[in-house]
């Protein structure tokens, strides 16, 4: 019976390590990659316009043609592609500790993969809510700098990172604002 309680409490703790551990350079190409470009055509009705009403037709529709759009429901913006990373800096700095180097090691990697060469990104620096909303987004701007810096002394291409801090603005975990998920690094895809 002993044995059975100590081996269902490993089985539970190992998602944990798991979700825990540092993302490979693979792992992070595929959270990172631009999803491929699709149009839908869903909820697109084609009807003809009378050609009295051509000389009348409102503004976004094509009286060339001889056609409108009706009942078409604009899209919905796409979330672009994001990765967000614990990285751990010194208490109040923006000095990175050297546990997270293997992470930004991956990182740079996967961002000179050939999948993500030709993208450029965003380094978005986030707190938790402790301290003053503009002292937060000092502090989240310089880490983001600091993330920058070390990916281009990895041999990222400058030009193609922008760094930005963001406070505590944008919670990962809104209903905690002081938790330890909000302190984070999201790097977004901009193509």
């Amino acid at each position: 019976m002993r044995r059975l309680a100590l081996c269902s409490l490993l089985l539970l703790t190992v998602p944990v390590f798991a979700q825990t551990a540092t993302p490979t350079a693979e792992q992070m190409v595929e959270q990172l990659r631009t999803p491929p470009r699709t149009r839908s055509l869903r909820n697109l009705t084609v009807e003809a316009v009378a050609p009295a009403a051509a000389a009348d037709a409102a503004p976004g529709t094509n009286p060339a043609a001889g056609a409108t759009v009706a009942g078409a429901v604009p899209e919905a913006p796409v979330a672009r592609p994001s990765l967000s990373l614990s990285i751990q800096f010194d208490f109040d700095s923006a000095r990175i500790r050297p546990e997270s180097l293997v992470a930004l090691g991956n990182l740079a990697a996967a961002l000179d993969s050939a999948a993500l060469l030709p993208s450029r990104f965003v380094i978005e620096g986030h707190t938790d809510a402790k301290g003053s909303a503009d002292y937060n987004r000092k502090l989240s701007d310089q880490r983001a700098a600091a993330v920058k810096d070390v990916l281009i002394a990895k041999g990222v291409a400058g030009a193609r990172l922008v760094s930005v801090g963001k406070g505590s603005s944008e919670p990962a975990n809104a209903s905690a604002p002081l938790a330890a998920e909000n302190r984070r690094v999201k790097i977004v895809n901009l193509d």
